[in-house]
């Protein structure tokens, strides 16, 4: 994965929902045999189910990174600029391994666009300490906001992003 924001920068990723930040730290998506580069458009059939996540690095690193999966183009009845919604969280990753080894503190869901293309960021942040029993997590999947949690969690800005487009497919009808 690429340590440029540019393209983060050019599909909104950067503004909409992070801050300008500088790579420094790499991770690989996948979902099957499709890996995910910025901008690159999958269909919600193909990540249906969750995707191979791996931080880079030496497996015997005491680093802790958290995995956030959003949607910010879904829509959202209240408090506009909270409007992601959260797809997948993922705290206490090890350095060098994939987030199976991690902590899922919310299930992951695949994208499910009614309309449009959206987007779906997957943001990661290097961890001071370990997260699990000490972070918050609302039941609620609409309103997240990805900022506010990293604050609210003192993760800073995330050291590693990447986005993938997505569209509802068109369904095949029976007679």
């Amino acid at each position: 994965m690429a340590r440029s924001v540019g393209t983060l920068v050019v599909g909104g990723v950067i503004g909409d929902v992070l801050d300008m930040f500088t790579p420094a730290s790499e991770f690989t998506v996948q979902f099957g045999n499709k890996q995910v580069t910025n901008g690159c458009d999958i269909k919600p059939s193909v990540a249906a189910d969750k995707p191979h996540v791996q931080i880079l690095g030496h497996p015997f690193s005491s680093n802790l990174y958290t995995l956030v999966m959003v949607d910010p183009d879904a829509p959202s009845p209240s408090e506009p600029r909270w409007r992601e919604w959260l797809h997948w969280l993922v705290v206490d990753i090890p350095e060098g391994h994939d987030a199976t080894k991690g902590s899922e503190l919310v299930a992951y869901m695949g994208p499910q666009p009614p309309t449009g293309i959206h987007r779906y960021i997957l943001a990661v942040f290097k961890q001071e300490e370990t997260m699990e029993g000490r972070i918050q997590v609302a039941d609620v999947r609409a309103n997240f906001s990805t900022r506010r949690f990293a604050a609210q969690n003192r993760l800073g800005l995330p050291v590693a992003a990447v986005y993938f487009n997505s569209q509802k497919e068109s369904s095949v009808k029976k007679r």
